[in-house]
């Protein structure tokens, strides 16, 4: 599973040819968290409320890559990264 950007401790991944909605991982620590692209709700697991705005801010600024992305991992190729939240 690729990773297409890190910040503040947070890993953002995405697998190759992986089930809709389309979505990302986002991990932090312990924690791992599914986020729906285009509603940005988490669908499956959790993350500190902090890292949870963190990655919510980061993803609105990125939708577009994030489909992008999301795009090639359905066809198999490798995603691009995607600038981390400064």
């Amino acid at each position: 599973m690729p990773t297409i950007s890190i910040f503040y401790g947070i890993l953002i991944k995405m697998y190759w040819d992986d089930h809709a909605p389309p979505h990302f991982h986002a991990e932090f620590g312990e924690f791992e968290a599914l986020v729906n692209i285009q509603t940005l709700e988490t669908v499956k697991g959790e993350l500190p409320r902090g890292a949870a705005i963190l990655v919510k801010e980061w993803a609105l600024q990125h939708r577009d890559e994030l489909m992008e992305d999301w795009k090639l991992c359905e066809q198999l190729q490798t995603p691009k990264k995607i600038e981390p939240l400064e």
